[in-house]
C-alpha cells in the first residue's frame, strides 16, 4: 500500500482506502460480522483511512467503525464522517452550529471518540457555501476540540471551488472516476495550490467500472442502484455516477481492452484514479472481504501509460461527457 498526505492535516493515509455507505444500508443486504470480516481485511492490507456518515444506517456504520478500532488498538486507523444530511428539512438554515454541534456529538458517541479526526459537510444545499458563518461554527467546534479538521462533500465542482476559498477547509470529497473526469480539469489545480485533499468517492461508478453489471443485472428494493436510478431520493450523480446505463455499458465496454492482463478492471479503475497526483485517496465500498482485497490489489498495478490514459480520456469524451459534464 502507498500512502499520500491529506492536505494540510499532518495526516498520511492510504491512496486505496475504504468507503463506509455500504456497510451501513442502502447498498442491498448487509452482515454486520461480513462487514467487520471486511473492515479488518482492509487494514490487514495497510487501509489506515475510512469514511463514513452519520446517516450510513442511521448510525449503523460509524458505530461498526467504532468496534474495529476496539479490536485494533495497536492500528492507527484515522476517520473521516461526515454531517448535516440529518436535517430535515435539508436546506442551508440548518446548518447552524447548534445542529452541526449535535451531529457532531452524536458521531462522537457512535464512533467512541474524543475528537472527530475529520468531518465533512454531508453534500450541503449550494448557498451554504456563501455562507462564512457556516464555517465559523466549523471553526468554533476546531476550537472545542470536537473535531481536529473540517472538509466538505459536495456534488458541484463549483462547489469545491467555493469551498476552497474558506481557509481552514482541509478537504474535499467528490465524485471521481473515468466516468466524472471534470475535477481534474477544473478543479485539481486550485486544490493541490491550496494544498487541500482530496477523497475520490464513488470510484467504481456504483459497481459500473467492475465491468460486472449487464443490462439484465437487477438490484433490491433498498439498494439504492434501485430506488434512487433516476434521482427519487438524492442527487442522481450518486448513482452510476449519473450516467445512463445504455451510455455506460458502450463506454465500459471500450475499456475492456485497456485492463492489464491479470488484473481486474475495478483495479484498472482505482489505479487511474491514483495517477492524479493532486487525489489523496480513493475511497470504494465493500461488504465482503474479498472484495477489499480486490481493491487494495488495485495499488500493486504498474504505473497506467500515456497512451491508455488518453484512450480513457476518448471514450469518456465519446459516450460519457455530454450526460454528466454539464451537471456536476
Amino acid at each position: 500500500m502507498n500512502y499520500r498526505p491529506l492536505g494540510r492535516t499532518g495526516m498520511n493515509v492510504s491512496e486505496i482506502s475504504f468507503g463506509a455507505w455500504a456497510i451501513g444500508g442502502s447498498w442491498g443486504q448487509v452482515d454486520d460480522d461480513v462487514s467487520m470480516a471486511a473492515l479488518h481485511k482492509a487494514v490487514e492490507e495497510g487501509v489506515n483511512f475510512i469514511d463514513t456518515a452519520d446517516v450510513y444506517g442511521d448510525g449503523r456504520s460509524e458505530r461498526l467503525v467504532a468496534r474495529l478500532k476496539r479490536e485494533r488498538p495497536g492500528d492507527q486507523i484515522f476517520v473521516a464522517t461526515k454531517a448535516g444530511r440529518r436535517l430535515n428539512p435539508h436546506v442551508a438554515d440548518g446548518y447552524n452550529y447548534e445542529n452541526l454541534r449535535a451531529f457532531v456529538e452524536r458521531s462522537l458517541q457512535n464512533l467512541e471518540m474524543e475528537s472527530l479526526d475529520l468531518v465533512q459537510l454531508h453534500c450541503p444545499p449550494s448557498e451554504v457555501y456563501d455562507r462564512p458563518e457556516v464555517f465559523d461554527a466549523l471553526d468554533r467546534l476546531v476550537q472545542e476540540g470536537k473535531i481536529r479538521y473540517y472538509g466538505v462533500s459536495v456534488e458541484k465542482v463549483s462547489e469545491a471551488l467555493k469551498a476552497i476559498e474558506y481557509p481552514n477547509v482541509q478537504t474535499v470529497q467528490i465524485i471521481f472516476n473515468i466516468f466524472r473526469q471534470k475535477p481534474a480539469e477544473m478543479f485539481f489545480h486550485s486544490a493541490a495550490a491550496r494544498h487541500v485533499g482530496i477523497l475520490a468517492r464513488v470510484p467504481l461508478a456504483s459497481g459500473l467500472l467492475t465491468g460486472k453489471i449487464t443490462p439484465q443485472t437487477t438490484f433490491a428494493a433498498d439498494d439504492h442502484r434501485n430506488f434512487n436510478r433516476y434521482g427519487q431520493s438524492f442527487d442522481v450523480g450518486e448513482t452510476f455516477s449519473g450516467v445512463p446505463l445504455e451510455a455506460a455499458f458502450d463506454a465500459v465496454d471500450g475499456l475492456k481492452p485497456l485492463v492489464p492482463h491479470g488484473a481486474t478492471m475495478a483495479q484498472f479503475a482505482l489505479r487511474w484514479i491514483t495517477m492524479f497526483p493532486a487525489v489523496t485517496c480513493a475511497i470504494p465500498g465493500a461488504k465482503r472481504p474479498d472484495q477489499v482485497a480486490d481493491n487494495c490489489a488495485a495499488a500493486e498495478l504498474p504505473p497506467i501509460d500515456h497512451s491508455e490514459m488518453e484512450a480513457t480520456r476518448v471514450i469518456y469524451d465519446t459516450y460519457v461527457r455530454a450526460h454528466v459534464h454539464p451537471h456536476w
